[in-house]
């Protein structure tokens, strides 16, 4: 196995050499195995999942848990009033079923509203385990139930259970959680959050964070030659950060920004929103000024400028070159519909976007047509996700990728730090935590994934090498392409 930090030589996104045939040692998936006969098709050749068989020990293990946390359907009270059982916080770890395994668990929400995704992101997970694996690794997931006090509880159970190092959870408020149990055991976590504000001192993300991707585009638009930038944005911290990333960066450019509008991000009326980011009013009434004094005028010149006035809506220029909206879904066609009613030109005023406008069907709405958004390369996405449609029957979600990234870099860290045959220890095994260092977590040549490049800075933070996507009336066009490493960049 590669050293870990040569980002271009170790790709994540390459099957390990051990892999080589349907003879090849299978991993035991435990809990919510692949379906029998679906395969995954590596370089060297082709991985049969096993039928589902609790009884298999070969390969890395999902290791079920006693589900010590009642189900939602199953507690007469509102689960989020649950008793957090301390006593896991304090309790000495369980010992390994195989000592010298590194176990490592992941927090998803496995029960209420958000199951369905956290059992995408535990599928993608399972995934990693097949093509990074060794025999030497466990896997234990834990569920958060979707809630912080969950997320602590599952924490604990983690501890307890002698995880090395925990995955997960999503929310910003679990991450919140966990952290104070996890820093206290000497635990790192890589979380899935893409709230920056809860990472720090042993807590990382793999999040994709909406500053940087704002970074990115608007940096790419002032190298186009965008000076006045305006921005939309929900009335939420998610805005906020929109904002104060489009303003430092038009400032360290020289750059401007000359119009904010915030909203209620429950409203379904964006009109008055538009309106007013657009000057409707005052430029309507410019409009009107100009054809009353053209009227009064008989010449023929007046005639011609009346002509060109007809068709018009409004008079003048908005004040601003390029217009930054900060959401997606139904929200953003909602407001990209508006945008040419009250005379914000998309052929004139460029369109920007976040991460949210990484979704199909984006160039559905004429408005949007030719606005940049910066979002992870999409070639490697595209093959992961031809995989997981071909194992589990369905496209899986934005987020999957992020869990299975976190997986495979979990097990390719158990593997480059096995204990060697002669090695002095009584027991031949590193301490667990060791496995998971800092210095190897925060390597600045970084790690090539199914999202393209990432790594992580010592604020705990990922950072990641984004393309800019123009969107096309059928899907979209990259028209800056992701760097292929993180050479002349420093942390």
């Amino acid at each position: 196995m590669p050293t870990l930090g040569a980002c271009v030589k170790q790709q994540l996104n390459q099957f390990p050499q051990d892999r080589q045939g349907a003879n090849a040692a299978q991993p035991q998936l435990a809990q919510n195995p692949l379906p029998q006969g679906k395969q995954l098709v590596s370089q060297q050749g082709t991985i049969t999942a096993p039928p589902p068989n609790p009884e298999a020990t070969l390969g890395p293990v999902v290791v079920p848990k006693p589900n010590e946390i009642d189900s939602p359907q199953n507690q007469s009270e509102d689960p989020s009033l649950a008793p957090l059982n301390e006593k896991r916080f304090t309790a000495p770890p369980a010992l390994p079923l195989n000592p010298g395994v590194p176990r490592v668990a992941i927090l998803l929400p496995l029960s209420g509203k958000h199951a369905k995704l956290g059992q995408v992101m535990l599928n993608a997970a399972q995934m990693a385990l097949f093509h990074f694996a060794g025999k030497q690794f466990e896997l234990l997931p834990q569920d958060t139930q979707g809630m912080p006090i969950g997320a602590a509880d599952a924490a604990a159970l983690a501890i307890g259970d002698g995880a090395s190092l925990i995955l997960g959870p999503l929310f910003a408020g679990s991450v919140e959680a966990i952290a104070p149990a996890a820093r206290a055991a000497g635990i790192k976590v890589i979380a899935f959050s893409n709230d920056r504000a809860v990472v720090g001192n042993g807590v990382f993300t793999m999040g994709f964070i909406p500053s940087e991707q704002v970074k990115r585009v608007v940096t790419f638009a002032i190298q186009r030659g965008v000076r006045r930038f305006a921005v939309l944005a929900p009335d939420n911290n998610y805005g906020v950060t929109i904002a104060d990333a489009l303003k430092q960066t038009a400032e360290l450019h020289g750059a401007e920004v000359t119009k904010q509008a915030f909203y209620d991000p429950y409203i379904t009326d964006f009109d008055p929103i538009i309106k007013d980011l657009a000057d409707y009013d005052a430029r309507r009434a410019t409009l009107l000024e100009e054809r009353k004094l053209l009227q009064i005028r008989e010449d023929e010149v007046a005639k011609q400028a009346l002509k060109r006035l007809k068709n018009l809506l409004t008079l003048g220029d908005v004040s601003f070159d390029a217009l930054l909206i900060a959401d997606g879904g139904k929200r953003l066609q909602s407001i990209a519909a508006l945008l040419p009613y009250y005379d914000i030109d998309p052929k004139k005023i460029r369109m920007l976007g976040t991460g949210l406008w990484d979704a199909p069907g984006i160039g559905s709405e004429p408005a949007l047509v030719g606005g940049w958004y910066a979002a992870p390369a999409e070639r490697e996405r595209r093959d992961f996700v031809r995989q997981y449609k071909n194992i589990y029957g369905e496209f899986p979600p934005r987020l999957a990728t992020l869990a299975y990234d976190a997986t495979a870099l979990a097990a390719v860290f158990a593997q480059n730090n096995a204990p060697a045959a002669n090695n002095d220890d009584a027991v031949g095994e590193k301490p667990a935590n060791a496995i998971f260092d800092n210095s190897e977590i925060t390597t600045p040549q970084g790690f090539s994934g199914r999202d393209g490049i990432f790594r992580f800075l010592d604020t705990g933070v990922v950072e990641r090498g984004l393309s800019v996507h123009e969107v096309r009336e059928r899907g979209t066009k990259i028209t800056s392409r992701a760097p292929k490493n993180f050479e002349g960049r420093t942390n």
